[in-house]
């Protein structure tokens, strides 16, 4: 218990860095692509340094888990510089829907009537970002969020399988992944202070530290339920985003964003502690 209270306050912490994504990819000037690149290799480094001692397992959830995780990171980048910052991490958390189907078929954890009805709410919800008035690329944008989300959710459910063993490798290989990927990106980046700034702020902090912090409490709290309690980002992206750069998210995207969260938000509190039951 005193470990899954630790793991939490970690996940707390995991989401405040997590949340400066949106105004900090939205500031450097690159190619999406060599952005998640970059910010993979400096986040490669931390996690690294952090867990160097603990052997990699070159498992099967590993691998998968590492190729979910390049996918979520690089989706993210592509949909914040594509869509609003709102729209990019509010799709994305609509992981919980996607980890509770998984949970319940990889991981034994059975969902609940009430999950299944916060699922449907939240798919409700996702309707209204596209209601909005966009060009094809924020279109896009927004399909790229979701992609970004079900990555997300394949992640968090190969990091569960991961529990007893190092699921620290699975962020390590798929950040290593991401920079193999980025490099054919780079050829024309611009090495200003504010680019600089930009992806060592998201290499070390937001992406690098985030993840050392993640995949500690991962290994304690359920699958489910972590992605719940950092759902504190979305709220947060999106504001640093409007006040530092003043982009505001479409009217239709607000209305949906709030269902989306609410729907999220409630289940956590209203349900029982471990969100997902086990089917033994």
């Amino acid at each position: 218990m005193i470990e899954q209270k630790k793991g939490m306050i970690y996940l707390i912490l995991t989401a405040l860095l997590w949340s400066t994504g949106g105004v900090l990819i939205k500031l450097v000037d690159w190619h999406p692509m060599a952005i998640a690149g970059s910010r993979s290799f400096i986040a490669a480094i931390v996690i690294w340094a952090a867990f160097r001692k603990e052997s990699l397992s070159f498992s099967k959830p590993q691998w998968i888990g590492a190729m979910a995780y390049c996918g979520c990171v690089s989706c993210f980048v592509l949909a914040t510089k594509m869509t609003t910052a709102a729209n990019a991490i509010l799709l994305q958390y609509t992981a919980p829907v996607f980890v509770a189907l998984l949970g319940t078929w990889f991981l034994n954890e059975k969902a609940t009537r009430r999950d299944w009805l916060t699922i449907f709410i939240v798919l409700s919800g996702m309707i209204f970002f596209f209601i909005d008035k966009v060009s094809a690329g924020s279109m896009l944008g927004n399909i790229i969020a979701i992609l970004s989300g079900i990555s997300f959710a394949l992640f968090i459910v190969c990091m569960r399988m991961q529990k007893d063993a190092s699921p620290y490798g699975t962020v390590l290989i798929g950040n290593m992944l991401t920079f193999v990927i980025g490099l054919f990106f780079g050829a024309s980046i611009s090495l200003d202070h504010t680019n600089l700034l930009g992806i060592l702020s998201l290499g070390l902090f937001q992406l690098g530290l985030a993840y050392v912090l993640y995949s500690y409490a991962i290994r304690h709290v359920p699958a489910l339920k972590a992605t719940l309690i950092t759902s504190i980002e979305p709220i947060l992206n999106p504001l640093w985003v409007f006040l530092l750069i003043g982009e505001r998210p479409g009217f239709y995207a607000m209305i949906g964003g709030f269902i989306v969260l609410a729907a999220i938000t409630l289940r956590y509190w209203t349900g029982d502690s471990g969100i997902v039951k086990s089917k033994t």
